[in-house]
């Protein structure tokens, strides 16, 4: 059975922030025969909608959007200011995504990234309710600028809120909202999932994109990611959204350092892409099959 799936790849393969000179990757990007790019915000500051939108049209791409919570974007911190600095950001990144003609803003915005701590039930309970809380508020904002929401769960090495999908429908469930969704990510499913399939049909109809990468965040097909079970599952849910490559390079320094990724995954950042696409493309049509 063939998935009826598009393609894309993350531009934090090759470097962040992105920028104006990121739009030079375009035509390389479309020329690897990916659909779409996926635009991570670090700062939206930095990022003029019009121009970048001109550029998609101009080398045949459609926009995804994906948000980057420092430690000042936590929904769940003890000071409500940084909740507002979160919402503010998130409004700005709705705004983008809408220019973009792209359809949600995705990434795990219910906590800070990194904030991996053992806490007591009851400030376990707590954060909760400020994640739900806010998240709420978040989907009325992405209402009102026509988008939803992909929220993500993390492995436990970078948050210690939503590490799986069964905590992420939890967490959906209490923000009972129709605007949130799920967005799944290969890498942190290797790590937290007993089984893909089930994780994947578990999400169901809530699923609006996809995330991959190796166990090892190197190039896809190249590790001991369960591909046959993922498939699977997403061919249960009938997901018929994006399968967007997202790893990271060695060579930005910070980016790197919030990753863990001490060294390169592959000779250059073209092969990690052109590699990964072919082995997806081959993966998507039931070419490949593996554990």
């Amino acid at each position: 059975m063939f998935l009826n799936v598009s393609f894309g790849v993350s531009t934090w393969l090759w470097t962040s922030p992105f920028d104006k000179s990121t739009l030079k990757l375009f035509p390389k990007i479309k020329e690897m025969g990916f659909d779409k790019v996926e635009i991570p915000v670090e700062d939206p500051s930095l990022i003029d909608g019009k121009e970048v939108k001109k550029a998609l049209e101009d080398n045949g791409l459609q926009a995804l959007v994906c948000g980057a919570f420092g430690p000042s974007r936590d929904l769940t911190h003890d000071d409500p200011k940084y909740h507002q600095i979160c919402l503010d950001y998130l409004s700005a990144c709705f705004k983008i995504s809408a220019e973009l003609g792209a359809s949600f803003v995705a990434g795990p915005m219910y906590s800070a990234v990194g904030k991996a701590r053992l806490v007591s039930e009851e400030q376990k309970k707590t954060e909760w309710e400020r994640a739900v809380n806010n998240l709420q508020k978040v989907c009325e904002m992405a209402a009102d600028w026509g988008q939803d929401i992909a929220l993500e769960a993390l492995n436990r090495f970078e948050t210690d809120l939503i590490n799986n999908s069964k905590e992420l429908m939890q967490l959906i469930d209490d923000i009972n909202h129709p605007r949130a969704k799920v967005l799944l990510d290969s890498f942190h499913m290797s790590i937290e999932e007993a089984n893909m399939e089930d994780a994947v049909r578990l999400v169901g109809d809530k699923l609006i994109h996809v995330q991959v990468s190796e166990n090892h965040r190197g190039i896809p097909g190249t590790g001991q990611t369960h591909w046959d079970s993922f498939k699977r599952g997403l061919e249960a849910v009938n997901y018929q959204g994006c399968i967007s490559i997202e790893s990271f390079t060695p060579n930005v320094q910070e980016l790197a350092g919030a990753v863990c990724i001490w060294k390169p995954l592959a000779s250059s950042q073209d092969l990690f892409a052109e590699k990964g696409l072919a082995f997806l493309k081959d993966w998507s049509k039931g070419r490949f099959f593996t554990h």
